[in-house]
């Protein structure tokens, strides 16, 4: 593997499709890199994107330009909320406020843009570029607007990043090369996250020493997914998952009326969601009864349905009191 993948851990046969393409000179008009959140996606539309612009051996100085999304001729495209009047991009969601309830979408003005960046004339490259992330968020418009765009591709270069390729119009994803990436291996995810600072990793070593075992089974092979649920882990006020694992077989109401109120005051919408994830791994580990998970799905249905969370959360702790408890007989 060249130096251009080479920080492109455990994606193999990736590495080998695009660096054929860099090689032989035939590249496609569209790639869409699938595979599962955190295992490399982004790093190998970066790469390639150099090589795209530079050749196979890549370039230093262009790919800092690109990693600081300093290149006049690629547009990085994320999916984006609605807060305020305004579309605030994913990246910037957290620090602006805006409510992460309902999942974010790649809107038809944000393709329109896409495509007329593709059309115009390159400053510097052969041809434009433009890399749409979580491309399965987009609204029915907006892939009815891309397929016109792949129809027509042009001189310019669209790569498609998603987990969920199938949810992608069948039209969208004949129109692209196929990138398949992988889940790594446990060793390759060690290795991952033993070669990332400090700063980002949490101190790789002794992080996972002191992780539940549930971020691992979550993670599911994923670096990048390991790294994003330590920090959630870590967010999380200090009691809040013990109080849960200790839910009695039929808790007093207030008790569980005031672990309601705490969850649903101390945490975001995303966070509870998160929260709710861990627990019904950690109710399964243990053996919880059908039921129990179920109910755990409706919650999840119910937060993400605008339903208000603290009433949310409290019907179904007072609920879950009672399940648990035959679950436990």
């Amino acid at each position: 593997m060249t130096a251009l993948f080479a920080d492109l851990v455990g994606q193999e046969q990736a590495c080998a499709l695009l660096l054929a393409a860099l090689e032989r000179r035939r590249i496609a008009p569209a790639y869409l890199l699938a595979g599962p959140e955190g295992v490399g996606r982004r790093l190998a539309a970066l790469r390639f994107v150099e090589g795209v612009l530079a050749g196979p051996q890549g370039s230093p100085g262009l790919r800092r330009r690109l990693a600081e999304g300093n290149h006049p001729d690629l547009l990085w495209v994320e999916p984006t909320y609605l807060h305020r009047g305004e579309l605030v991009p994913l990246s910037r969601s957290e620090e602006a406020g805006v409510n992460r309830r309902s999942p974010p979408q790649l809107r038809l003005e944000q393709i329109r843009e896409a495509s007329r960046f593709l059309a115009r004339r390159p400053v510097e490259a052969p041809g434009c570029v433009v890399v749409l992330e979580q491309a399965e968020a987009m609204a029915e418009p907006a892939a009815n607007a891309l397929l016109k765009t792949l129809e027509e591709p042009g001189r310019g270069l669209l790569l498609l990043i998603s987990a969920a390729p199938e949810r992608l119009l069948s039209t969208i994803r004949s129109r692209c090369q196929l990138i398949p990436l992988r889940r790594l291996s446990p060793a390759a995810m060690a290795g991952v996250l033993a070669a990332l600072p400090d700063a980002i990793a949490d101190g790789a070593g002794e992080a996972a020493a002191a992780d539940p075992p549930e971020l691992l089974e979550l993670a599911a092979g994923s670096p990048g997914a390991l790294l994003h649920h330590r920090r959630q882990w870590r967010a999380l006020p200090e009691q809040l998952p013990g109080r849960l694992q200790e839910l009695p077989d039929s808790p007093d109401p207030l008790t569980a009326l005031a672990l309601a109120r705490d969850l649903s005051e101390a945490l975001d919408g995303e966070q509870q969601l998160w929260l709710l994830d861990w627990w019904q791994l950690w109710l399964w580990r243990r053996g919880s009864a059908p039921a129990v998970l179920r109910r755990l799905e409706r919650l999840r249905g119910q937060l993400r349905a605008y339903v208000q969370p603290r009433l949310a959360w409290e019907v179904a702790l007072l609920e879950l009191g009672t399940a648990l408890g035959s679950s436990r007989q």
